[in-house]
């Protein structure tokens, strides 16, 4: 546990006390403060009392003596409409945060030299994979990592700081949005498509939570895929803030002029004296924290100019440009953190890679099959699509705005569709001549893939990436992932751990 100092003696309210918040309130009682928490749960606010905690019906306290509000990152801040302990604290004039700030303060707390890094990384698609990536090349380099936040265990809950420790935090717009002193020494943005927008006001102020995780970082790494990372690392040259734009092609094999980084002109990013474009490759990633950086990361393959940096197509767990990608940034990450570069290129070619996403779960015969599951969305699923030449695709569960409209383009490497849950019809309505069927659940999704790939006696690749929301027939995509791994083996399949 990291505990949280600043408010010793001082009554703290805490609403919301699934995951985040329970652990927060655990971090500021252990930091000294007096934590009063409220969950509209009754078997949440039991498990608080169980714990000592004081639980106090915060829709009728006096707000007044509270020194600040922690609220969990499932209550709206702004949209659609603020939660009601949000008016009740400005009412009062106390202070929302959350617990990634108490993190930033308990870290900022600690003298400078006993301080340790931090690595965060958000992002509509691909943060997760990054988060665990980076995490793991900074451990083959021996480091000493904790990695956690929006991803695995509650950034509070992780070990206290140590001056040797690197800490690799997965951040969300929710939690980005209940920061103020928030100062990574690596941030991170992968890529920025329509999502959640619902609780931001639409597409600006999504982009505007997400951009915050650069306010008061050192080293700032931004996706210039799609027109909004490219305008906010122009945003950030403009401000004089040191950034890297990590390039990637926009579909694989496309060729487009490389993008320096986000510099204030006259910078070295502007073409003076750049020395990622004369030096070897192995010297580019120091230059880049106040000088420069130009990195093209396509399937396979990471280069600098015209130098190769990585050769990533013996990494099994990395397919796909938007692989490429992610290792780009969780290179440039180690390698900001001083780790050599060779180690720093092992340690990509090692990852394991992650349940759920493009994780290669088993093998019948020549059949290969990939559990996408945290597809949740089209422009996900555009990465794995495009990972292959062709694949019977397994897609549907509850749609989100536009479908898969935006994946139109790929439906020729689509040998065949087999669609689930709600969206299948609509789904099937936007595949048109797309050959497709309609399964209506996993299991019988599965089968029917499997056997339509087998068919063809070749090397063939049935792909679950759903491009859509799991809430219609499962928890989340995990019970989602599981379902599609437990249908696979129903079939006989070989695990892939085991082939």
């Amino acid at each position: 546990m990291i505990p949280v100092p600043g408010f010793e003696g001082r009554r703290i309210a805490v609403f919301g006390l699934g995951r985040s918040g329970l652990t927060a309130a655990r971090a500021l009682k252990a930091g000294g403060a007096l934590p009063v928490l409220w969950d509209d749960s009754v078997s949440s606010r039991m498990q608080a009392q169980a714990e000592g905690f004081a639980v106090e019906d915060l829709t009728s306290a006096d707000w007044s003596g509270f020194a600040a509000l922690v609220l969990s990152p499932g209550a709206p801040l702004t949209h659609p409409k603020p939660h009601w302990t949000v008016g009740k604290a400005k009412a009062a004039g106390v202070e929302i945060i959350g617990d990634i700030e108490l993190f930033a303060r308990a870290i900022a707390a600690l003298p400078e030299g006993e301080r340790p890094k931090v690595v965060a990384i958000t992002g509509t698609n691909g943060k997760s994979t990054t988060t665990a990536l980076t995490g793991w090349v900074l451990k083959q380099a021996g480091r000493t990592v904790h990695v956690g936040g929006n991803i695995g265990i509650g950034v509070l809950a992780l070990p206290a700081p140590t001056p040797d420790a690197v800490y690799v935090i997965e951040v969300s717009s929710y939690q980005l949005d209940l920061t103020t002193r928030f100062a990574p020494d690596v941030a991170i943005l992968t890529n920025i498509s329509p999502d959640h927008l619902e609780r931001h006001g639409g597409m600006e102020g999504y982009v505007a939570a997400k951009a915050r995780i650069f306010s008061q970082a050192g080293l700032a790494l931004v996706g210039v895929d799609e027109a909004w990372g490219r305008r906010l690392a122009e945003e950030l040259a403009a401000a004089d803030r040191v950034g890297t734009r990590i390039f990637t092609s926009a579909h694989p094999g496309e060729s487009r002029d490389p993008v320096l980084s986000s510099q204030a002109p006259g910078s070295p990013a502007s073409g003076q004296g750049d020395p990622s474009r004369t030096d070897h490759p192995e010297n580019w990633a120091p230059a880049f924290a106040g000088m420069s950086g130009e990195m093209e990361a396509a399937p396979g393959r990471l280069t600098v100019g015209e130098r190769m940096v990585a050769d990533l197509s013996s990494a099994r767990s990395l397919p796909g440009r938007h692989n490429a990608q992610n290792a780009a940034f969780a290179y440039a990450a180690a390698r900001a953190l001083k780790v050599p570069h060779d180690v720093a290129v092992d340690g990509l070619l090692s990852f394991p890679g992650l349940a759920h996403r493009m994780e290669h779960v088993a093998t019948l015969g020549r059949v290969r099959f990939v559990n996408d599951s945290k597809a949740t969305n089209a422009d996900a699923a555009r990465q794995a699509l495009s990972s292959y030449e062709r694949s019977y695709w397994i897609a549907g569960g509850r749609a989100k705005a536009g479908g898969i409209d935006d994946l139109e383009d790929l439906f020729p490497r689509v040998a065949e569709a087999f669609l689930i849950g709600e969206a299948a019809g609509p789904f099937a309505a936007r595949l048109g001549d797309t050959p497709h069927r309609l399964c209506g659940d996993m299991a019988s999704a599965v089968k029917a893939a499997a056997a339509a790939a087998a068919a063809t006696g070749r090397d063939e690749v049935v792909l679950l990436s759903p491009a859509a929301a799991s809430f219609d027939q499962y928890p989340d995509f995990e019970a989602r992932g599981e379902a599609f791994r437990a249908a696979v083996l129903g079939l006989g399949a070989t695990p892939a751990s085991a082939s």
